[in-house]
């Protein structure tokens, strides 16, 4: 970044070379020259910029593919890991244990058919991704299969997927888990009538929930949503969205 903004100040410090040589010696032809070179400027910190912004765009799209690679891997691994464990059942002839076991991975299924079906991108990627990247936050998300997100304008999506997830890292910095306990936090989507309920149930140690809660309200200030402490001294909230058509 400073490398191209060095390459501007110089171009643009150049300029004062013919500018100096118009005011010794006002003749046409340093006029001439004098707009050729902011010419020859202009164009020259558009290629800079233009080839900062390209740079940038590369560099956005890799970081997109290594963390969608991840958690795809992540996947794999989880799903591997319940065949093998069906697979065990099955060879014991453990016929009971084989069929709870594929209830856990059938409403598993269901429950990310229904993440990825919530019509936000980045939410369904940030939610799908969270288990790839190592944090001491265990994060279960529920989604009711009557939610409309996709009735939400395309700015109220953004501020609402930008809420959960900075709400969300709220409660993953906002506490330390001690040696053997599980800091968890159950995310829940429903819809009520015309307004989708988010509701945040942390358990574990979750820090001071007066600062929780005042780290929640001012994510929410200016956006088009409602938060609300469902119990005092307790780290449960609810946003209230309205999805009205």
């Amino acid at each position: 970044m400073k490398s191209w903004k060095s390459i501007l100040a110089i171009f643009v410090i150049s300029v004062g070379v013919p500018i100096y040589f118009v005011i010794q010696d006002k003749s046409l032809i340093w006029g001439i020259v004098l707009i050729l070179w902011v010419a020859a400027v202009l164009a020259g910190g558009y290629a800079v910029l233009n080839r900062y912004h390209e740079e940038k765009q590369r560099k956005l799209l890799r970081s997109f593919e290594e963390a969608a690679i991840r958690t795809l891997n992540h996947h794999r691994h989880d799903w591997m890991n319940d065949l093998q464990i069906l697979y065990g059942y099955m060879r014991l002839g453990k016929i009971d244990k084989a069929v709870q076991c594929v209830e856990r991975i059938k409403e598993r299924m269901n429950q990310e058919s229904k993440i990825s079906k919530l019509g936000i991108p980045s939410l369904v990627f940030y939610l799908q991704s969270f288990r790839t990247n190592s944090s001491n936050l265990e994060l279960e998300v529920a989604v009711d299969q009557d939610v409309q997100l996709d009735r939400l304008s395309p700015q109220d999506g953004a501020d609402l997927a930008s809420v959960i997830m900075q709400t969300v890292r709220a409660y993953q910095y906002s506490g330390k888990a001690s040696w053997g306990d599980t800091r968890k936090l159950l995310l829940s989507l429903r819809q009520n009538g015309p307004e989708t309920i988010v509701c945040f149930e942390g358990e574990g140690s979750m820090g001071d929930p007066e600062l929780l809660k005042q780290q929640i309200y001012n994510v929410v200030q200016g956006k088009r949503m409602k938060a609300e402490q469902l119990h005092h001294s307790q780290a449960s909230f609810q946003l209230r969205v309205p999805c009205e058509l």
